[in-house]
């Protein structure tokens, strides 16, 4: 990354352990785009008024030569989410998805609509 990753935390205090997983994981992205410029991560605990836990949200947002990629983990309904490592590998895991993504766009490997019609006819 050109520009070093960034870690912000709302409505939780600052977690040297969670600061550390983010940074293992946000390394790991590379394996699937190494031209990453920035990634920028939140952790947020939401507040809300359940007989259970407060739930997080991982927002995370990838700078990427031509694109911004944006990553939003929030299911209030998803108790899972109650426990923010959860949250943050599978905020991780979509990003890694969508990288994937683009970088076979990138190399040509994905077809577009117009694309896959003549392959057919």
């Amino acid at each position: 990354m050109q520009i070093p990753l960034q870690v912000t935390f709302r409505g939780l205090p600052h977690s040297d352990a969670m600061e550390a997983k983010i940074q293992e994981k946000a390394q790991k992205l590379e394996r699937y785009y190494d031209k990453i410029t920035s990634c920028r991560v939140m952790v947020e605990r939401t507040h809300h008024k359940h007989q259970k836990g407060d739930l997080y949200h991982v927002r995370i947002d990838l700078t990427v030569p031509g694109k911004e990629i944006v990553i939003s983990r929030e299911h209030h309904d998803n108790h899972a989410y109650e426990d923010a490592y959860v949250a943050i590998r599978d905020a991780f895991q979509a990003a890694a998805r969508q990288l994937e993504e683009y970088a076979r766009i990138q190399r040509g490997e994905v077809k577009g609509r117009g694309n896959q019609k003549a392959a057919l006819g």
